[in-house]
C-alpha cells in the first residue's frame, strides 16, 4: 500500500470516528468540558418545572405548566417581581381586537408576520414569526377572559407596524398585566421566590439539565450573598431571565459603541449572568450583537420614564420630529433602529432631536394616558409655548425653518402622503394653532434582539450538536430569532407571553 493511500485511509478513519462521536450525544463532550460541575447526590428541594425570571414570559409559562398539572417554582433574583416587564408601558401588539374593529382597522396574522420580517431585515426565524403572529389574537383573548387583564378601549400606532395594533393595559403600565398574572398564579399556590439568584445550571453526564444551584436570600448586586440551595427539576428548567441592557461591560463587547455614556431603559438587574451561564453549559446564542436602542426617550428622565409617550404617540404619530436646525430628519414612525440611528447621526453633527406637536395633536393621548400632558408640563419634562417663534427661540432654532417644516408636514397631512420620508399620514389633522409642545429625545439601550437559539416550542439548542438540550427551555428576551435585526414596538409583550406559554406547556407535557 502506498504512503498516500495509507494516509488517506487514516484520514477517512479519523473523520468517521469524529462524525460518529458528534452524531451520538453531547454528553461526553459536555462532561469533559465541564469537569468542575458536580451534580448534587442529594437535593435540597425538588419540583417538576423550575422557572428563572418573573416577567411576562416566566409568569405566562408558570400558568401554562400548572394548567398541565406540573408543580412549578419561579425564581427571581431581584427584591420585587416583574423585572423589565412590570415597568413596561403596558402596550401590547394584538390582532383582531375589539379596539381594532371599532376603528375599522383591517389586519391579519399574515400582515403582522410580513411587518415583523420586513423590520427584522429577514434575519427572523420565519417559523417563530408565523407562530407568534398566529397567536396574536388568542393571546389577547387569554389575557382578558382567563387572566382578567383590562385594556383601554383605544388602539395605537407604533413604530414599524403598517396598521394600528397597540392595545394598552388599563393602568398604562406593564404591571397591569404582571399583577393579574401573579394573582392568577397565587390562587394556584404559586408565588415567585424573590432574592433567589441562579448561580449554576446543572447538566448531568447524559447531557440533561437536571436542576439549579441557587443563592436564597441574595442581595443584588452582592456576589456570593445568600444561602446555597440545590433544587432539582424533574421535568425541565425554563429560562426567562431577560436581556442584558444594564450590563455595560457585556453589551459593549458585543456593540462597542454602547459604552457607559448610553443610559438604559432597563431595571438594574438586567445583567448578563444567566447569558454567560447558559453559554457555559452549551446553550447556543445567536444574534446577540443586535441590541436595540429606543429613539424617543427624554434625557431628563431616568430609565424608561414616561414622556417617551409624547415622542412616540404625539409627535411621532400626529406631530413632527425636527433637529435644532428646524428640519425633519427621519420618518417619525419608522422602526426603532432607523429612528435611533437617525438621532445619533444628528447628535454626531452637534444637533439635538426635538419632538414637536400642538395641543390638538396631543389630545389623542388623553384616552391612553389621562392627565399625562398636564403633569409632564408641570414637571418641566415637556415644555409648552404659545407660538412656534417662542419654541424656536428656546431651542435656538431658526424660526423660519421650523415654521416652514411645520407648514410642509401639514400639507402632507392634508394630502395624505409624505413624499419626503414615506411616513403613513393618512387621516392626520394639520397642526394650525398653539399652544405648542416640545421635548428633546435621546436614544437609550433597550432590548436585546438575540439570545438562546430555540425550537418553536422553546427547546434550547446545544452549540455542539445543534440539537435540543434535554430538560432546558427558554423564551422571551432570553432568546433570539423572533425579531431579527429590529423588534417592532409593542411586540415584546406579545413575544414573551406567546412563547412563554408555549415553552411552559411543552416542558410540562414532554415525553
Amino acid at each position: 500500500m502506498s504512503q498516500v493511500k495509507a494516509t488517506r485511509r487514516l484520514i477517512l478513519k479519523s473523520s468517521l470516528a469524529v462524525g460518529l462521536g458528534a452524531a451520538s450525544t453531547a454528553a461526553a463532550t459536555f462532561a469533559q468540558a465541564n469537569p468542575q460541575t458536580q451534580i448534587p447526590t442529594t437535593w435540597d428541594e425538588s419540583t417538576d418545572i423550575l422557572i428563572v425570571g418573573s416577567g411576562f414570559a416566566g409568569l405566562a409559562a408558570a400558568a401554562a405548566a400548572a394548567r398541565e398539572g406540573s408543580k412549578v417554582i419561579i425564581l427571581e433574583k431581584m427584591p420585587t417581581i416583574g423585572g423589565n416587564s412590570i415597568i413596561d408601558a403596558g402596550d401590547m401588539c394584538a390582532v383582531g381586537t375589539p379596539q381594532q374593529k371599532e376603528k375599522n382597522v383591517k389586519d391579519s396574522p399574515e400582515l403582522l408576520a410580513a411587518d415583523m420580517m420586513r423590520n427584522g431585515l429577514f434575519l427572523n426565524d420565519p417559523k417563530k414569526v408565523k407562530f407568534v403572529s398566529e397567536h396574536a389574537h388568542d393571546n389577547y383573548e387569554w389575557l382578558v377572559n382567563e387572566i382578567g387583564v383590562e385594556f383601554m378601549p383605544v388602539v395605537g400606532f407604533t413604530g414599524g407596524h403598517s396598521v394600528p395594533r397597540a392595545v394598552t393595559a388599563k393602568n398604562g403600565s406593564g404591571s397591569g398585566i404582571i399583577n393579574p398574572l401573579a394573582d392568577y398564579l397565587a390562587k394556584q399556590g404559586i408565588k415567585p421566590r424573590i432574592r433567589n439568584y441562579v448561580e449554576t445550571i446543572y447538566r448531568d453526564d447524559s447531557g440533561r439539565v437536571v436542576g439549579l444551584k441557587v443563592r436564597e436570600g441574595y442581595r443584588f448586586p452582592k456576589e456570593g450573598s445568600g444561602k446555597v440551595k440545590n433544587i432539582q427539576a424533574r421535568k425541565a428548567v425554563i429560562l426567562y431571565h431577560g436581556g442584558f441592557g444594564a450590563d455595560v461591560k457585556y453589551r459593549s463587547l458585543l456593540d462597542p459603541k454602547l459604552t457607559e455614556i448610553f443610559l438604559t431603559t432597563n431595571q438594574p438587574g438586567a445583567t448578563a449572568g444567566m447569558w454567560r451561564e447558559a453559554a457555559r453549559i452549551g446553550g447556543m446564542i445567536i444574534q446577540a450583537d443586535w441590541i436595540q436602542c429606543t429613539p424617543w426617550n427624554n434625557p431628563l428622565e431616568k430609565g424608561m420614564g414616561n414622556t417617551w409617550n409624547f415622542g412616540q404617540y404625539v409627535a411621532g404619530e400626529a406631530g413632527v420630529w425636527v433637529n435644532t436646525l428646524g428640519k425633519r430628519f427621519v420618518n417619525e414612525n419608522a422602526n426603532r433602529k432607523i429612528r435611533a440611528d437617525a438621532i445619533l447621526v444628528e447628535q454626531g453633527k452637534g444637533l439635538k432631536a426635538i419632538a414637536v406637536a400642538n395641543k390638538a395633536a396631543s389630545a389623542s393621548l388623553e384616552g391612553r394616558r389621562p392627565g399625562f400632558m398636564e403633569k409632564s408640563v408641570k414637571d418641566g419634562l415637556i415644555k409648552e409655548y404659545p407660538t412656534l417663534d417662542a419654541l424656536a427661540a428656546d431651542w435656538k432654532m431658526p424660526p423660519e425653518a421650523l415654521k416652514e417644516t411645520v407648514s410642509q408636514i401639514n400639507t402632507y397631512f392634508e394630502e395624505g402622503k409624505d413624499p419626503q420620508f414615506g411616513r403613513i399620514v393618512k387621516g392626520l389633522k394639520p397642526m394650525k394653532e398653539g399652544p405648542w409642545y416640545a421635548m428633546e429625545m435621546s436614544p437609550k439601550v433597550h432590548h436585546c434582539m438575540g439570545g438562546l437559539a430555540t425550537t418553536v416550542d422553546g427547546k434550547v439548542l446545544d452549540v455542539s450538536t445543534l440539537e435540543p438540550i434535554p430538560g432546558l427551555y427558554a423564551a422571551g428576551e432570553a432568546t433570539g430569532g423572533t425579531h431579527g435585526a429590529v423588534r417592532m414596538g409593542t411586540n415584546a409583550i406579545l413575544d414573551c407571553l406567546v412563547n412563554g406559554r408555549a415553552a411552559g406547556k411543552a416542558a410540562a407535557t414532554q415525553n
